[in-house]
């Protein structure tokens, strides 16, 4: 994994209040770039080759940094405090009650109206790679503790991009964060993921309720939701199943084999493995997903219809998909819930990655 990548920074546009977001670009030594916007520590675009050379953008994404603030699917973005759902927007945490933003229904989803990826975070190079930062302040959408985050973007020669997680509290909180980046490895305008290969390391995921609280986790094999052998996508969306229809399509937690078979908890670093897979045929692009979290989300962009995306582009249900890497939903409500609680002398790691290449 030798890294050449080289790191420049531009102004990109300006919020309402006259505020500029600069975006920062990763090039390595074959060209494939990364863009990130400080503004939600967001990835906004990925150029890399097809299997003829021709480099495309892999990511969805707006055109403006106004366009990010103003949308509601979180493209892109670093999410937290609390990455996907809280039931109720509510927890119990060392025998205190809280409540926090509930932003979707009752629920609180990816931190709240006002959580990270709204935020303009601090950025700073470190050989080679992006480094952003973020305080969130005590009381902030309704979670406790002073929060200090710090999110590293290295992207190597061999293409993995590597968003390496860690914060820090000064009172116990949760912390449950991830990267909410649309893929499309057509990188075509007006395509869908449809007809792109995924396998997941998972034997079972989550079952939902209809606000899409996980209520029971349930086994893959013998239904639609069984990626351990490679499947296309838009097959599976065909399947009758119950929890398709519930959410218009995937967008379900994954419980990841390796990840949660090596026990969890505990101090230290925890080992990150390969668990998910992606392959568009059509243009030869390939994705690794590897990481250490127990869980990975799968969402088919069910929601997309009529969204406006860049350089004018309308995206359509299914344009994109998301792979968020992650504890479960709603785990701080669940019987393992201590796994996903930072403290003064626990403090918040993880590591993800993201692989592109070319198969054939």
């Amino acid at each position: 994994m030798i890294s050449t990548a080289k790191l420049s920074h531009e102004p990109w546009g300006a919020l309402p209040g006259g505020r500029t977001v600069h975006l920062f670009t990763l090039r390595n030594a074959h060209g494939m770039r990364v863009s990130v916007s400080e503004l939600g520590a967001t990835l906004v675009s990925w150029h890399a080759p097809d299997r003829a050379g021709r480099l495309g953008d892999i990511l969805l994404g707006h055109d403006t940094p106004a366009d990010y603030r103003e949308a509601k699917t979180y493209m892109g973005a670093l999410v937290g405090r609390w990455a996907n759902r809280i039931a109720g927007g509510r927890f119990t945490l060392d025998g205190i009650a809280y409540t926090v933003d509930r932003n979707e229904g009752e629920n609180s989803l990816h931190g709240g109206s006002m959580g990270f990826h709204r935020a303009i975070w601090q950025a700073r190079e470190d050989e080679g790679a992006l480094v952003l930062t973020l305080d969130s302040e005590e009381g902030e959408a309704g979670f406790p503790g002073n929060v200090h985050v710090e999110v590293r973007y290295t992207l190597d020669d061999d293409g993995e991009l590597t968003i390496d997680y860690r914060a820090k509290t000064d009172a116990p909180t949760p912390l449950n964060l991830t990267s909410h980046g649309y893929f499309n490895l057509t990188a075509q305008a007006g395509a869908d993921i449809r007809g792109h290969v995924l396998s997941i390391d998972a034997d079972s995921f989550f079952e939902v309720d209809p606000t899409l609280i996980p209520i029971r986790e349930t086994a893959v094999a013998g239904n639609a939701f069984d990626f351990r052998e490679a499947a296309p996508i838009g097959a599976r969306l065909e399947w009758p199943h119950e929890q398709l229809s519930l959410a218009r399509g995937f967008d379900h937690c994954y419980v990841l084999r390796e990840a949660n078979a090596a026990g969890h908890g505990g101090e230290g670093e925890r080992p990150v493995y390969d668990v998910a897979r992606l392959y568009d045929p059509a243009s030869g692009r390939a994705m690794t997903v590897s990481t250490d979290q127990r869980g990975l989300q799968f969402y088919t962009g069910n929601y997309l219809d009529g969204v406006r995306g860049r350089d004018g582009a309308v995206y359509a249900r299914h344009a994109g998909l998301c792979l968020e890497a992650g504890g479960f939903p709603n785990q701080i409500n669940m019987a393992d819930r201590e796994d996903v609680i930072s403290r003064p002398d626990k403090p918040y790691r993880q590591v993800t990655k993201y692989r592109v290449g070319v198969l054939d």
